[in-house]
């Protein structure tokens, strides 16, 4: 017994140990963040100072620059506003395609769900020309209204994905018991399928919102008035002045929009990975 509690205690401290690696290396970039949007520029520009410690006395400018002289409040709603849209678009298409994919029979409905994922992984590179001309014939360039059309277009394949999946580790006979009671497929649908596919649906929500976020290209190629950008593309366009970038300003708006997405995903963490592993393995 005590050769086993030796060797249950090594593999307990191996195990932390690459555990704590691991956390340090991840929160690394945003303990670096946080210490540099406090910091003025003389302490940051010293190659002499410490970068983890503040020689001179933590200021608060570089904040106010962030809220009073950029518009970075408005690109926070105009990110929000495009995300809750999107998210609920994607829903919109996403959850009866994956359905139906789900409940086909035989190969077609597998190699049409992959058919479907790899539109996904098209680069927008390619796509943003004539997606623009798209937009341009429909008189929606420097809105965002553009975005909010062509966002969908690879958060409805990746969310198909996922949930066709999930939709799949539903068992026929929950639905076919229900239609038994007299509910209709669509009834069924909604009163027993989406309720056990919760998982599955907040991991397409989270996956499409933050897509949303951190999507650059099309953001820069559609939108062009600072009233209207998001997030990934109004703050480098206001804090990047030519060859002169305002670091402390942008690691504040890097960190302020990076906690309240972290802590959703620490909150709901145990059913973001139930809904991501069961749609990629069962998929």
């Amino acid at each position: 017994m005590a050769r086993m509690t030796a060797r249950q205690a090594r593999t307990s401290v191996r195990i932390y140990t690459v555990v704590g690696l691991f956390a340090l290396l991840a929160s690394f970039p945003f303990l670096w963040a946080v210490v540099t949007m406090f910091k003025t520029d003389p302490d940051l520009y010293n190659v002499k100072s410490s970068p983890f410690l503040y020689n001179d006395p933590p200021t608060l400018d570089h904040l106010r620059l962030l809220f009073q002289q950029t518009p970075y409040l408005t690109f926070v709603r105009n990110t929000v506003l495009i995300g809750l849209l999107v998210v609920l678009i994607t829903l919109a298409f996403s959850l009866p395609a994956a359905y139906a994919l789900a409940r086909l029979t035989g190969r077609w409905g597998g190699r049409l769900g992959v058919a479907i994922f790899l539109v996904y992984l098209v680069p927008p590179t390619l796509l943003f020309i004539p997606l623009s001309r798209m937009i341009a014939s429909m008189r929606l360039q420097d809105t965002i209204w553009s975005l909010v059309i062509v966002y969908p277009t690879f958060t409805i394949p990746l969310s198909v994905w996922l949930l066709n999946g999930f939709f799949k580790s539903i068992p026929r006979d929950v639905e076919e018991q229900a239609q038994v009671d007299g509910y209709s497929r669509i009834q069924a649908f909604v009163r027993t399928v989406l309720p056990l596919a919760l998982p599955g649906i907040f991991t397409v929500v989270v996956f499409a919102f933050t897509l949303t976020m951190h999507e650059f290209i099309y953001a820069l190629a559609f939108v062009a008035s600072s009233d209207r950008m998001t997030i990934s593309v109004g703050v480098p366009t206001n804090l990047v002045r030519g060859d002169v970038f305002f670091w402390q300003s942008l690691m504040a708006s890097a960190v302020i929009v990076a906690v309240p997405v972290a802590l959703v995903y620490n909150f709901f963490l145990d059913r973001f990975v139930q809904g991501f592993t069961l749609g990629a393995v069962k998929g």
